[in-house]
């Protein structure tokens, strides 16, 4: 197949191995390999029917429609028994652009509440550092930095996909030694106020309950939203500082004791949003127990006004997902249904799964996606699972987008486990409405178009400062990853 960064090679639908930094990915499937294999098999011979070059072919919507359609039919020769999801294509659509369109083009509004990016001074010499640890420095930029930089993230993000809307998420990395402080996420606002207008970009705040006393970091918080229009809170209670849990459940062990403390600080400074990661837990290293979700359920039913909304789901990978049971409970996205379910938190509740990674995980295994998907809907209703893709780790995310405009639980899924049909309205709900409502904003706005020179132009007249928040040598590097449980 050549060399996987060559142009003309680059598929639409990304399903090799690749990780968010937060865990090792897995080998690529034989599912995987095989629709590959057939992909790029297939490609010349559709190309030269509607008159395209092979890369301008594999990067319109027909390119992805043949893909989508033929991970569909080998994820189905795959399985002795009926697969539980599918991706619904016409089968012209890889030869009819009006017919691809129909399938996985679209107007809805969507809202991505998790995106991230590093912000790196290329003015300065220097290697990637933390962004070592992600998939995106792969981008075929001389300088890996590049991958990861602003111009790259919007981009990625407004030009290269259907998103109407992100909020700018934070990593476990306290500001002070961190390529993505508030300052860099408000970087993001400005650039794209200046080229779209104001409201497409939200930001949250970071906080670390379990460092310093909560007198101190309600202090930090009031002067955070003091100084940013934050629109969450967003915490790690497994890296970032010593371990802790949401309802302090633990009162022996590792854990600090400062859920409840940091919960009474949301409410009195505000807003009162959590985003909580939950699932992937390896960058926690020794303490990756604590992002179980155990906590997540105790905590929303003792605090009813505030809003969870919990990344990744609980989702860890190499846990196969399969349909919610007793016996399965301590598992995957199980956990977060076992959470919720114990405190009697369903459907309307103040719990919201998150996808960001978790759907670019399971998207490749159908059956999986099934099940992620219709636990979450089971369990919480179409009403609450809200759209986050993690990006810019994986590129840009339409081919997330695309992916999921497609899919759906099949009949016989619905029957054996319950799982609602997965109809345009709730997938319009997922991808925007959903969050629309959590955050409080119209889930409408213009699309927001520019060119690359625009934003370059835009981006050299910001007055963003010459400095490198990253680690700046190997040494730095590995005290960086030590000092907060990357590994």
């Amino acid at each position: 197949m050549g060399d996987e960064r060559d142009p003309d090679l680059e598929l639409p639908i990304k399903l090799e191995p690749c990780s968010n930094g937060e865990y090792v990915p897995g080998p690529l499937s034989a599912v995987a390999a095989e629709t590959i294999r057939r992909t790029h098999e297939a490609a010349d011979d559709h190309a030269r029917r509607l008159g395209l070059s092979r890369r301008t072919f594999l990067r319109s919507v027909s390119g992805a429609a043949l893909m989508l359609l033929t991970l569909d039919a080998t994820a189905r020769a795959s399985r002795a028994g009926a697969s539980g999801g599918r991706y619904r294509l016409p089968a012209a659509a890889p030869c009819d652009v009006d017919a691809a369109r129909s399938a996985i083009a679209g107007d809805e509004f969507i809202f991505d509440v998790q995106v991230h990016y590093l912000n790196y001074d290329l003015a300065q010499p220097g290697g990637v550092g933390l962004g070592a640890l992600f998939p995106q420095q792969a981008c075929g930029e001389s300088d890996p930095r590049v991958c990861y930089s602003v111009e790259t993230m919007v981009e990625e993000m407004f030009l290269k996909s259907d998103t109407s809307k992100i909020v700018m998420s934070a990593i476990p990395i306290p500001p002070d030694g961190g390529p993505l402080s508030i300052d860099d996420m408000e970087l993001v606002k400005r650039i794209v106020t200046e080229l779209c207008g104001r409201g497409y970009v939200l930001v949250q705040g970071q906080t670390f309950p379990s460092i310093g006393t909560a007198a101190e970091q309600r202090d930090e918080m009031e002067q955070l939203r003091a100084d940013h229009k934050v629109t969450a809170w967003k915490v790690y209670t497994h890296a970032g500082g010593p371990p802790w849990w949401l309802d302090d459940h633990e009162t022996g062990g590792d854990a600090v004791i400062a859920g409840e403390a940091f919960l009474e600080n949301v409410r009195a400074v505000g807003p009162k949003i959590v985003a909580v990661h939950k699932g992937f837990g390896l960058v926690g290293g020794d303490n990756r127990e604590y992002a179980d979700p155990v906590d997540v359920g105790p905590a929303a039913k003792a605090n009813p006004d505030i809003k969870f909304v919990v990344y990744h789901s609980g989702y860890e990978p190499g846990d196969t997902e399969g349909p919610y049971t007793d016996d399965a409970a301590p598992t995957g996205v199980n956990r977060l249904v076992a959470s919720a379910r114990k405190a009697g938190i369903g459907k309307g509740g103040n719990i919201y799964p998150e996808l960001g990674s978790t759907w670019r995980t399971v998207m490749s295994d159908p059956t999986q996606a099934a099940h992620v998907l219709g636990k979450l809907l089971k369990q919480f209703g179409p009403d609450n699972v809200v759209w986050g893709t993690d990006s810019i780790w994986y590129g840009s995310p339409q081919d997330q987008i695309q992916a999921f405009r497609a899919f759906e639980i099949t009949p016989e899924f619905q029957e054996q486990f319950g799982y609602p049909k997965l109809t345009p309205a709730i997938k319009e709900k997922i991808l925007g409405k959903n969050s629309a409502r959590i955050y409080k904003v119209k889930p409408s706005l213009d699309p927001c178009n520019f060119t690359r020179d625009e934003l370059e132009t835009v981006r050299q007249e910001l007055p963003t400062g010459a400095r490198s928040l990253g680690p700046k040598s190997a040494e730095e590097v590995a005290a960086l990853i030590r000092a907060h449980g990357w590994v």
